[in-house]
This record gives structure tokens, sequence and C-alpha cells, in this order.
């Protein structure tokens, strides 16, 4: 693998736009080649704000020298307007959304589709590729939530949080009196006590859309169906199937995607192509610009070793 990028770069800038999708205000972060060989496609993970791919999307879009349009298309309501008027959608509309989008935007386009799903947008980007499965030529998952972690705690808070109307509109109005507040007071707060290695671009985003009301609730709701879901075992037919267009990323110490769940996956589907960063860029890579830089020459290179974009 090339070396990641360890400082800000001159690139191509991403552009973000809102896209009806079944009358569903979404919001698109995207980057359009000019001769594209494929789309890539990125399902975020939860919460579901394209914007803070923004590093990640622009630092792959160079690595595959504008080879690719690429997109990434945030989940109903993870935004910074409550444009859905306070209506809180599940993991499986999420799912629809994204078939939707796909069916909408991509279904008929000559280019060919790379898929790539970070945390539960792993488990999401499996079952839209169940659906386009032709059009689909690879599914790559980053940090892949697949299955609940009996031995988390922090999985255990979020799920009581989440399953409690009462603490879920109570975290919720929190997050949003903080966002309230002065720019630079909740810009410290933010700093301070979620991303104190964030990126700029990442603080940013956490300011103006997640600490809305409206997001904070679709979150935790999101959240709870979820873990209602992951009880079940992943569909290892599925993987067996189409083992050979499937790529993993794991992290080291990762609750969400534990080391655990790679082994079961290497036993159940030995063809599936897995990877463990060993980097310290942890679950959240998209945050921090090095990690976003070095999970894009990842998928750049699994890419590149498909032969999915021309050489040039």
């Amino acid at each position: 693998m090339e070396k990641a990028r360890l400082t800000p770069f001159p690139r191509e800038q991403a552009a973000t736009r809102i896209c009806m999708v079944s009358s569903f205000a979404t919001e698109l972060l995207e980057i359009r080649s000019k001769e594209p060989s494929l789309h890539v496609l990125v399902i975020p993970g939860n919460p579901g704000i394209a914007a803070f791919y923004k590093d990640f999307v622009e630092a792959l879009y160079e690595n595959l020298d504008g080879q690719a349009s690429i997109t990434a298309v945030g989940h109903i309501s993870h935004s910074q307007k409550d444009s859905e008027h306070g209506r809180l959608f599940s993991l499986h509309e999420q799912i629809d959304h994204k078939v939707d989008f796909i069916e909408q935007e991509l279904q008929h386009s000559e280019q060919s589709i790379v898929l790539v799903g970070h945390s539960i947008g792993a488990y999401i980007g499996l079952e839209v590729f169940k659906r386009f499965q032709n059009k689909i030529k690879m599914f790559v998952g980053l940090y892949p939530f697949l299955k609940l972690n009996k031995n988390s705690v922090t999985q255990s808070a979020i799920g009581y949080i989440a399953r409690s109307s009462f603490l879920s509109k109570g975290v919720s109005l929190f997050a949003s009196f903080i966002g309230s507040l002065q720019p630079s007071i909740t810009r410290g707060i933010v700093r301070r006590f979620l991303g104190h290695s964030w990126s700029v671009t990442a603080v940013d985003v956490a300011c103006c859309h997640l600490l809305k009301y409206h997001t904070m609730r679709n979150v935790l709701f999101m959240a709870m169906t979820e873990f209602q879901k992951l009880t079940e075992e992943p569909d290892w037919t599925f993987f067996r199937a189409k083992q050979d267009k499937i790529a993993f990323l794991f992290g080291v110490d990762d609750h969400w995607g534990p080391l655990s769940h790679l082994e079961e996956i290497s036993k159940r589907a030995p063809g599936v192509t897995l990877s463990v960063e060993t980097e310290g860029h942890t679950h959240g890579y998209c945050c921090r610009e090095i990690g976003s830089f070095w999970v894009a020459d990842y998928i750049a290179n699994l890419i590149k070793k498909q032969s999915l974009i021309r050489n040039n």
C-alpha cells in the first residue's frame, strides 16, 4: 500500500447538494469525474452525515486519478435542516432510501458501482448489494458494524438510552442546547469532549449538523433499530456467494467491529478479503485527515487490484 499522505494537499473539492429521493431531502457530497470508469458510492455510519466524509471523498478521488465519480449519500434527517419535520427513520427505512437513490440516480448510468459502507453503513451496503448484484462490482466495509458485541459497555449504554424515549429526548435537547450557544463556545465544547484530535472540517460538521434536536433523535432512533436487527446472524449464504467481491477493513481495538467478527467471517466465507488497520486511526477515521487519507489509499488500492479503472 502506498504511504498515506500526512499533510493536507491541494485537491479537487467535493460539493454538497440536496437531492430529493422518494420525496425525502437527501444531502449528497460528491465529486463528478469528467470521464468516469466507475462510480464509488459511500454509505455513512451513524450519524449518517455525508459532510463528515469530505476529506475522505476528496483524497479517494485524487488517489483514483480522477477516473471515478464519488458520492457520499447522507441518511434521511441526519442533516442541518429538519426537512422531515421531526419524523424518525429506522434502519430499514434508511436501507430502502439508499436503494431508491441508486434506482433514481445510478441504475441507468453506464458506470459500474463500487459500494463503500462505514460502520452500520457496511450492513446497509450489504443489503443494498443484494438488490443490485449485477450493477455493483465490489463492496468494501470499513470498520464494519454487522452484529452486536455483547462485551461492549459503550454499545450497552447507547442501547439503554436509545430504547428510552425519555432519555433520547433528553440527550437530544441537551445536544441542541450546546448547538445553540455562541459558535466559539460550541466549537470549544465539541473540541474538548468529542473531537480533540478531529479535523477542523469534522468539528464544523458536528457543530452545524449533529448538534440539532432532530438529528440526535434520528441518530438514537436509528441506533435502537440497529440494535434490534443486529441480534440476528449475518447472511452467511450471501457472503459466500459474493465473497470474491467483498472486502472488509477492521480496526485493532474497535468494539463496533471486533477482530472476533473478522475471525468469524474468515471461517464462514474464506474468500472474503480481510484487512486489519494497525495505524491507530480508529473507528471514526473520517473525522481526522490522516485517517481519511490512509483509508482512501486502502480503497484505491483495492479498486486498482480489481482493474476497475483504466491504467494510465
